[in-house]
């Protein structure tokens, strides 16, 4: 029914998210603090590394010249990080932090469930945001909502789904969490919509691994893919938006074959951001571009020279290093500590080890359980409202 979302969120929170809210609340009660260094090891040392990281083999192609602060290219399939330059280098993300966004929050709504969006909604929209053009007293669906996260990249979007979530703090909290899960150590959320906010940050690493997570949702993997759609106006007219994946749309660049999306992003702090995934002869390859120097259109032509490498680099290169299962996809019986942290010693070591962290995750998911669901019932608000100069993602 259109304005009660915060009680279909009770209903409808998924049983992955709920606990991946737990995760995050149990890894931060009881796992010791990690050495400043632990994060940048996840994948592999040589991810770790300052400088290009690649391992090329006979009649392997040379990389491409590029000017990217960071990147990362990996086969979405096996997990190989078939090469990377400064992965864990911690950036703005500007919009691609949407995609953790996405993997968070798409499983907890019905994509028809109906929602008339209020002034609270909109609140807290940081100045000079990208928009996709929601108005309050309007109905949509979670459907639209979601068009409008992926296609334009609407703040207004985020916002709304984060109030149906039970608030910008909530929604925050619980991207932290999945973040956690995915071992995505380098990436700090302060807010929903990847704006520039102090502190929030990512990495070439992290962004990819956010990327393979969420296009394993036929949802996530759809609404990246879209090139246009119509967009409720208000009072039963409709206005069409496009995507602003300028490698999906062929606008300005040229479209690259097979593309299958995923997210771009620019801030006037971040500068340009981009995550893409194409597929060609059955292999589907995963792109992260961070920053290039120059030009808005420079991050699009380096993932597409770094896709074109990948593909032709195929049995050329070994990996360089791996992309992790998150750790709710492991068997408990394999939870090893973070990187960097020395395993057990022993056997019983290793179980008191293993036991310890779900004792506190279970601890942790208990007293969501006696608060978690009435913090549904709040609305929460981020920052000052205003509008960016052409929001772009």
């Amino acid at each position: 029914m259109p304005g009660t979302a915060s009680s279909s969120m009770t209903r409808q929170l998924s049983r992955r998210t709920a606990l991946g809210i737990g995760l995050g609340a149990a890894t931060a009660l009881t796992l010791p603090a990690r050495p400043a260094s632990a994060a940048s090891t996840v994948g592999g040392e040589r991810l770790a590394a300052p400088g290009v990281q690649v391992r090329r083999g006979p009649g392997a192609p040379k990389l491409p010249k590029l000017a990217a602060r960071a990147w990362l290219v990996a086969d979405h399939d096996s997990g190989d990080v078939l090469a990377a330059y400064d992965a864990h280098r911690p950036l703005p993300p500007a919009s691609t932090l949407k995609m953790l966004f996405a993997d968070t929050v798409l499983p907890a709504f019905a994509r028809d469930l109906e929602h008339r969006v209020t002034a609270e909604d909109l609140a807290g929209i940081p100045a000079g945001s990208s928009l996709v053009g929601v108005q309050a007293g309007t109905t949509y669906t979670v459907h639209q909502l979601w068009q409008g996260v992926f296609l334009r990249s609407g703040n207004d979007a985020v916002h709304v789904l984060a109030s149906m979530y039970g608030g910008v703090a909530r929604t925050v909290a619980a991207m932290q969490a999945r973040a956690r899960d995915l071992q995505a150590r380098d990436t700090h959320v302060v807010s929903p919509d990847g704006f520039d906010h102090k502190g929030q940050l990512s990495s070439a690493y992290d962004l990819t691994l956010c990327a393979r997570a969420g296009l394993r949702s036929d949802d996530f993997r759809g609404y990246c893919a879209t090139k246009v759609a119509d967009f409720p106006a208000g009072g039963g007219r409709t206005f069409q938006i496009q995507n602003t994946d300028r490698l999906l749309t062929g606008q300005g660049v040229a479209a690259y074959p097979g593309l299958i999306g995923v997210k771009n992003g620019y801030t006037s702090h971040a500068g340009n951001t981009f995550t893409g995934a194409a597929t060609r002869d059955g292999r589907t390859l995963l792109v992260t571009v961070m920053h290039p120097r120059a030009g808005y259109e420079a991050v699009y032509r380096e993932t597409a020279a770094l896709l074109d490498w990948g593909f032709a680099a195929s049995g050329k290169v070994s990996a360089v290093g791996e992309l992790v299962t998150p750790l709710s996809e492991r068997p408990k019986s394999s939870v090893s500590p973070a990187p960097g942290v020395p395993r057990a010693s022993s056997p019983q070591a290793a179980t008191e080890h293993t036991e310890g962290w779900a004792l506190g995750g279970s601890a942790a998911v208990a007293a969501l359980a006696g608060g978690g669901l009435l913090a549904l019932r709040r609305r929460g608000s981020g920052e000052p409202s205003g509008r960016r100069r052409r929001g772009r993602g």
